[in-house]
């Protein structure tokens, strides 16, 4: 059964950090590209940030220098490790595994910024 579960939204102040986690399955940790999104309301879903297997990483533009993926192959985890958070970064974060034949949806964390 895939399972992922996202963890470490919150609400915290403009210039803040936090760190979200999502741990995998094993099996699809090891065979899939993992990935962070996050959908505004009223937006559409966007790419965050990926991470291949082999550790290939791709940020939007909008979080370039601010955010971190990094996935730890020991314990099926990926983090998004964000700093000088924005209000426009207010969102739902969902962790999404990927390949080119399928992909699987955490249930999204929410992240607010705001004072």
């Amino acid at each position: 059964q895939v399972q992922l579960v996202e963890s470490g939204g919150g609400l915290v102040q403009p210039g803040g950090s936090l760190r979200l986690s999502c741990a995998a399955s094993e099996s699809i940790f090891r065979g899939y590209r993992m990935a962070w999104y996050r959908q505004a309301p009223g937006k559409q879903r966007e790419l965050v940030a990926s991470i291949t297997r082999g550790g290939s990483i791709n940020y939007a533009d909008s979080v370039k220098g601010r955010f971190t993926i990094s996935r730890d192959n020991s314990k099926s985890t990926v983090y998004l490790e964000m700093n000088s958070l924005k209000p426009d970064d207010t969102a739902v974060y969902y962790c999404k595994a990927d390949n080119i034949l399928s992909g699987y949806w955490g249930q999204g964390t929410q992240v607010t910024v705001s004072s």
